[in-house]
């Protein structure tokens, strides 16, 4: 039985709870909050004990993981006070708010030889998955570029982050992850529409070599929108990650010549369109039972320490702060 607790009952926290309440072979020994009237709530649901300082609870029980979903601010604070009592830790994202906190972190759990998982959930997503396998096997030839859109209302209950940091930051990582590289290049055009004191739209381009990737997020559109789009040489592919619907489009076309020194022209007919069989989970499940795995094998996360760091670090290039905090206002 692998025994762990959750701190911060937030937006994700209490999805956290949730679900290691629900799963075999896992104890959720105690969960931990500020908010009192949150953690007694949650702990009743969840059948575990409730605390309302972290360092109490980590001193009076003995757990061997702990999911960390406190504001990004506190992040360092928390993953620290944790891993030098020599507990394994699943940091929701961003890893840290700085380059040099998340390199503080990082530099922690390698002393101490504890798991270090960072809570990029859409790696998780089974469209994304699918997309991935359909991607390594060149069923869409070489992939050119990768767009996507992240949009929506503004969520109340993110107080100390931009939607860079909150929102693009998932993007980035999905695309370094599909082009399994770093962008060479960054560029990015911010600004603050509704908010006044973060930035609430983003549109970023990334380029890889003579690829690229271009996201567009913000938090003043009032319809929810997730998607994802993949060109190739040989096909197209678009994915919804909310619905995990996964729809390839295969090119069909004919090259004919047109004179003889070998200029031609490109005719495409009417792709062939296959929407792909996803078996649907919910992504955040997927990632705690990894992360459970791992606590319990010793294998590396598919989300290291590193892998978070690069995501917070584009993020930062892209506002032009990368040695100031996150949130900072």
């Amino acid at each position: 039985m692998t025994r762990l607790a959750v701190i911060g009952l937030g937006n994700m926290g209490k999805h956290h709870a949730r679900n290691y309440a629900a799963m075999t072979g896992v104890e959720l020994v105690a969960v931990c909050d500020l908010n009192r009237e949150l953690a007694d709530a949650t702990a009743k649901k969840s059948n575990c004990r409730a605390y309302y300082n972290y360092s109490e609870m980590l001193d009076k029980e003995e757990v061997k993981a702990v999911s960390i979903a406190v504001p990004t601010s506190y992040h360092k604070e928390v993953a620290l006070a944790c891993i030098r009592r020599g507990i394994d830790v699943l940091i929701e994202k961003p890893i840290a708010g700085t380059i040099e906190d998340a390199t503080e972190i990082i530099a922690a759990a390698r002393e101490k030889n504890v798991v270090l998982q960072i809570g990029h959930i859409e790696r998780f997503n089974p469209a994304v998955q699918k997309l991935k396998e359909v991607i390594s096997e060149g069923k869409l030839g070489e992939i050119t570029s990768i767009i996507a859109r992240r949009v929506g209302a503004v969520p109340v209950q993110v107080r100390d982050a931009n939607v860079i940091i909150d929102l693009a930051v998932h993007d980035i990582d999905i695309i370094n992850y599909l082009y399994e590289r770093l962008p060479e290049k960054v560029f990015g055009n911010i600004g603050k529409a509704m908010i006044e004191k973060r930035e609430d739209y983003a549109e970023i381009f990334l380029k890889y070599g003579n690829r690229s990737g271009f996201i567009q997020v913000n938090w003043i559109t009032p319809i929810k929108i997730r998607n994802l789009s993949v060109t190739g040489s040989k096909g197209y592919a678009e994915l919804n990650y909310l619905t995990q619907e996964l729809i390839i489009y295969e090119s069909n076309y004919t090259k004919e010549m047109i004179d003889e020194d070998g200029d031609y022209v490109i005719k495409f007919g009417i792709p062939n369109k296959t929407q792909v069989g996803v078996e649907q989970f919910e992504p955040l499940l997927l990632e705690l039972q990894a992360f459970v795995q791992c606590v319990r094998t010793r294998k590396t996360p598919l989300v290291t320490g590193e892998i978070g760091l690069e995501a917070l670090r584009i993020s930062l290039d892209v506002m032009g702060q990368k040695r100031d905090s996150v949130g900072e206002e």
